[in-house]
């Protein structure tokens, strides 16, 4: 609140009794909390201007977002994941304390918006680039993209990461001499019942779900099932629905998105139907990147490089089938990840080739995207989380 504000109240505030100023001095606090209801924390890489996480305020009520903020120093802090008072940061380099790993970090929300850095340990493979933390706050779960694995963590109660519980080597490759000649685990994601994890593997083209043991805070490779795509196709992010029966994961290589039916009880995946991800007609280079289900589990997003766009399907809850409903440019380049607001009012999505993060709203009858409202100018942007203030 500037000093102005401030003043004003106090004159205001002098004619009323103390209890009346009391109620007035809190209400103008609640309303302040509420005019920025939300932190977004920004991962980048560091290989230009960047020096690491990034944040700002953001309040849904009028979507508009305040000053950004420089958080945390941190090497290539490519993905993230937020769990209470603690953010967790992979480390995407293929070297680190000596071992052919990257490094997943720890950090504790500090005074003034800034974090404090907790520790740091080996993920057990080259490039770390995604991870998840489970439901309880115990585990840190984590895929390694050049180690070809997925790995689980330990987590102490004052959210530092402890020893590794679990390590799993993908074997395998796939038709693409380019970019599936070994295993590259490109993101994981527990279900809403913290039972099974699914690790999507651009490498192999398979989608690897493994029961997770909460109380150990490991993955367990026995009973472990998984469902193939297309050979190429390059399945990349992986996303639930709210009803727990249906999954969907964007094809990297393929531009395409699968939906896939989803067994809470077995952890066992069928590819239900799969389309593009781009509109007719278009001809030049494109990859997907970020899949995201809507809160309401009516639509589901995908983002398009290239083409330089937000994707956006209808589904059908009941049968898992999709049809697209338009595209919109997200007005950069390079959508390497988006994010909704956990109320599912806003998308913003992060240009990492043109340094911004822009601001959509989302029509709540239709799913698709309006026209943006806000853009901020971050450096080398590669993933949006929110975190609610109140």
């Amino acid at each position: 609140m500037s000093l102005r504000g401030r003043v004003n109240w106090w004159r205001f505030g002098s004619c009323l009794n103390p209890f009346s100023l009391v109620w007035l001095l809190v209400l103008s606090c609640h309303l302040h909390l509420l005019s920025s209801d939300f932190r977004v924390f920004i991962g980048t890489y560091t290989r230009g201007a960047s020096e690491g996480i990034y944040a700002f305020d953001f309040s849904s009520e009028t979507g508009k977002a305040g000053g950004v903020q420089l958080v945390a120093q941190a090497d290539n802090p490519s993905f993230l994941a937020l769990h209470g008072e603690t953010l967790y940061a992979v480390n995407e380099v293929n070297s680190f304390g000596g071992e052919s790993s990257g490094a997943v970090s720890a950090f504790r929300m500090g005074p003034g918006g800034g974090l404090e850095f907790l520790n740091q340990l080996a993920s057990g493979g080259g490039a770390p680039c995604h991870l998840v933390v489970d439901r309880e706050g115990e585990t840190l779960l984590v895929a390694n993209y050049s180690g070809g694995n997925v790995a689980s963590f330990r987590l102490e109660s004052d959210g530092r990461i402890k020893e590794r519980r679990s390590l799993i080597q993908h074997l395998g490759s796939s038709v693409n001499r380019r970019r599936q000649t070994a295993p590259h685990a490109h993101s994981i994601n527990l279900d809403p019942a913290n039972r099974f994890a699914a690790a999507a593997d651009l490498g192999v083209d398979r989608v690897f779900v493994y029961p997770f043991n909460s109380d150990a805070g490991k993955l367990e490779l026995v009973k472990a099932q998984s469902v193939s795509l297309p050979a190429g196709a390059g399945p990349r992010h992986f996303a639930f629905h709210p009803n727990q029966k249906l999954a969907f994961v964007n094809n990297e290589l393929h531009s395409s998105l699968t939906s896939l039916a989803f067994d809470s009880n077995s952890g066992q995946l069928r590819v239900v139907a799969t389309l593009s991800t781009l509109p007719d007609g278009f001809s030049g280079g494109n990859s997907t990147a970020e899949t995201q289900v809507h809160p309401d589990g009516r639509t589901v997003y995908v983002s398009n490089r290239g083409h330089d766009s937000i994707a956006q399907f209808r589904v059908n809850p009941k049968s898992g089938q999709i049809e697209r409903l338009g595209w919109t440019l997200t007005e950069g380049r390079t959508p390497r990840n988006f994010c909704l607001s956990p109320d599912g009012d806003y998308l913003l999505a992060a240009n990492q080739s043109s340094d911004s993060v822009v601001i959509f709203p989302i029509d709540a009858g239709s799913g698709r995207l309006k026209a943006s409202v806000g853009r901020i100018a971050v450096p080398s942007p590669v993933c949006v989380k929110f975190l609610r203030l109140n």
